[in-house]
């Protein structure tokens, strides 16, 4: 059996490609002492190499490096050609590798080459061993020592990079483990892929701005024979497509073999390619933070966030809310002036007055209630609103269990829509029967019923202060309730309002009601005069109007609209028919952003990270927002980038617009389902973490107890109470 052989060739790096030249072997000059002291370790290598005695000896060629600039005039070089091979045999359809030390390709045939990655003038290291053409070869999971696997149809040999390198400096040869291969076993792929591997994706964000965990930037290469491409693993979308022939200065256009390694120090990626058609072999260096820099999504002219950085300006429609709060002040004092001049103007009388109550008969008081008895076990409501409640506690686990489940009406009835208070004590409920309940938190106690719509009720609001209830119906109309009134206090949209209104809320601290009907956004100043007037009730003592609208790209009709009414932001999120995106800034009164093709389908929701008064997180995290759509899965964006960071996709939606919440710490996202479950993710993974029974029809919507570690769910059946682990009610 033939003794396998190693030796070392360096192989000549002329700039122009024409061979070995005689400065090549030079050491001096402007060779530098790097390469003079990869020439001295060369000709030391030659010395042993089987046979070979000098240049004219050498069987391959590899070119100098030479820059590759990508299409588009980027300043930063995206793409490096290190070095390029001239084989005497194709090594297309051949299984390369790479590591973080080394490229191996084929050489000749039967000859494995190993390229240094971390000192590319390092003198190149040839395994001779092999009696057929090398298929396949793989670097060992471990860096010491460096181990590689190459397999050809006759032996499959394991290779110590380390003492290969040591025995021919010595005048040994290497001699490798041995098992033959059978014969018989072949693998087709299904696919046109040459390659998948792991990529380190760099974030362009600070570090101190993240909020997602590290497994949003894993990403995983993919091959092909025309260029190379990023998957997203967290999002499962195609980060970046690499195409080898928009950079016409590439050797090789259409790769036959390809291997790739990521370097998360430095972020550079190491690509290796042969050629389809012909003999060549390449090694290009990418620059990673170039790659991510060019093929970004649409970024502002200014950075968006949801949290209000700039005072409102004079010309904003906002300026009309903070000019009502600051004249509430000045309001008491002109009062107070009033009633000092009625004081000093002159008494009448114009009846008959006694000085005295001398001629009166004795009165006598019978009976005289106590006022300040304190009820058993009882608190008022007042002391209900104004007692404090415990901090959301952050580190509970996700939903497990349901607690408890109440039907909310006898007859077979859809909810429409659920919606807790900002303290947790109250859950409305929208009917598709026009009407809307009002339950406790815990889901005991006779609900209060607000009937007043002619159509299905498709939104419900809670003011900031939990004092009024915003319902909109298919009726093209807006009702605002009181919990402890049966009838509106205010009516809006009728006759006003000419297409229904598919989304609406209280809007900067409740100094705005916001809407959206047909293409239009609409910014509502209001009056609430809770006062009962039992004479004149027809007479209305509550008034709104109209301050700002505002059309959407392309004139498309708005699904869903989504914003903050906690603290002061001047941005509104809107989702068009035409399946885009759109931000605005009420403070300058435009569009800001346009996400195009955010989904397939219309967006039928846009869902906030708005956290709750009972927690607090990372102010970045309030720029996290979630779209859903029918037949796809959720999304979740930043607003400073505008992109898509993740996607959760392990709950079936095909034909029913189930609806999305997140959790008050920000650290779970629920949604529904139509396989009669609710799903919960952990913001950190893409796949499910926990599946929610009990309904027996589709979980149409999911919302968050913003006091207490709460689920609840809403199916089309009924109403279901999830509690989190750890819980005093579980």
């Amino acid at each position: 059996m033939r003794r396998p052989e190693v030796g070392g060739r360096r192989l000549s790096r002329d700039r122009r490609g024409r061979g070995p030249g005689p400065s090549s072997c030079n050491h001096g000059g402007a060779a530098g002492a790097g390469r003079a002291r990869a020439g001295h370790l060369g000709s030391r290598l030659l010395g042993v190499a089987a046979g070979l005695r000098g240049p004219r000896d050498r069987r391959s060629k590899l070119k100098m490096a030479q820059e590759v600039s990508c299409i588009g005039d980027c300043e930063d070089t995206m793409i490096t050609e290190k070095y390029l091979a001239e084989s005497k045999e194709p090594a297309s359809h051949v299984q390369l590798a790479c590591s973080m030390l080394y490229c191996a390709f084929p050489l000749d045939g039967n000859q494995l080459c190993l390229w240094s990655i971390r000192d590319p003038s390092h003198q190149l290291l040839i395994l001779q061993g092999h009696l057929q053409s090398i298929t396949a070869m793989a670097f060992g999971n471990k860096e010491n020592p460096p181990l590689i696997c190459s397999a050809s149809q006759d032996y499959l040999m394991i290779w110590n990079l380390d003492e290969c390198r040591e025995k021919s400096l010595k005048e040994e040869s290497q001699r490798p483990s041995r098992k033959m291969l059978d014969q018989g076993e072949e693998a087709e792929a299904a696919l046109p892929i040459l390659m998948l591997a792991g990529c380190y994706l760099p974030r362009l964000l600070d570090a101190g701005c993240g909020v997602l965990p590290s497994e949003s930037s894993t990403c995983l290469w993919i091959a092909s024979s025309t260029g190379l491409f990023i998957f997203h693993l967290a999002s499962l979308e195609l980060e970046h497509a690499l195409h080898f022939k928009d950079f016409r200065c590439l050797s090789i256009q259409v790769a036959g073999s390809c291997a790739v390694t990521s370097q998360a120090a430095d972020h550079k990626a190491f690509c290796l390619l042969t050629s389809m058609f012909g003999k060549r072999i390449a090694i290009l260096e990418i620059s990673l933070d170039t790659l991510v820099r060019s093929q970004q999504g649409p970024v502002p002219e200014k950075a968006l966030s949801v949290l209000a950085s700039s005072c409102v300006l004079p010309t904003s429609p906002l300026y009309l809310g903070v000019v009502k709060g600051k004249s509430t002040k000045p309001a008491g004092h002109k009062q107070s002036a009033v009633q000092s001049a009625v004081g000093d103007q002159p008494l009448v009388f114009h009846t008959k007055v006694r000085s005295s109550g001398y001629a009166l008969p004795p009165r006598v008081t019978m009976f005289s209630p106590k006022t300040n008895i304190k009820k058993d076990g009882k608190r008022s409501s007042k002391c209900k609103i104004n007692c404090k409640r415990e901090e959301y506690p952050l580190e509970t686990s996700v939903p497990s269990k349901p607690s408890k489940q109440v039907a909310v009406c006898q007859e077979p009835t859809a909810v429409s829509c659920v919606q807790y208070s900002g303290d947790g004590r109250w859950l409305a409920c929208g009917l598709a029967n026009s009407l809307s309940l009002v339950f406790e938190a815990s889901l005991t106690g006779t609900p209060a019923a607000l009937s007043g719509h002619d159509g299905a009720v498709s939104t419900l609001c809670w003011s900031h202060d939990q004092r009024w209830l915003l319902s909109a119906a298919q009726d093209q109309t807006l009702r605002l309730w009181s919990v402890h009134r049966k009838e509106p206090l205010l009516l809006l949209g009728r006759g006003g309002l000419c297409k229904p209104v598919p989304s609406a809320q209280f809007y900067y601290m409740d100094a705005f009601i916001l809407l959206s009907s047909g293409q239009e956004l609409q910014l509502l100043r209001y009056h609430v005069d809770p006062v009962r007037d039992e004479i004149k009730r027809y007479k209305p003592r509550s008034r709104y109007e109209c301050v700002f609208r505002l059309s959407t790209r392309g004139a498309t009709e708005v699904t869903s609209l989504s914003a903050v009414n906690d603290f002061y932001s001047h941005v509104v999120l809107t989702a068009g028919r035409n399946r885009t995106l759109q931000v605005f800034d009420l403070n300058t009164g435009c569009s800001a952003a346009v996400i195009a093709e955010a989904h397939s389908r219309p967006v039928h929701q846009i869902c906030q990270n708005k956290g709750s008064s009972f927690t607090t997180q990372q102010f970045q995290a309030y720029n996290l927002f979630l779209t859903t759509a029918v037949g796809e899965g959720v999304r979740l964006w930043d607003l400073r980038t505008l992109r898509c960071e993740r996607s959760f996709e392990g709950h079936p939606n095909r034909g029913y617009p189930c609806r999305i919440a997140f959790s008050p710490c920000g650290r779970f996202v629920a949604c529904g389902a139509e396989d009669r479950h609710a799903y919960v993710y952990n913001l950190g993974c893409s796949t499910f973490s926990h599946r929610l029974a009990g309904h027996t029809d589709t979980v149409s919507e999911v919302a968050f107890n913003p006091a207490a570690p709460q689920l609840k769910c809403r199916g089309q059946d009924r109403l279901k109470n999830g509690v989190m682990c750890g819980h005093p009610e579980c």
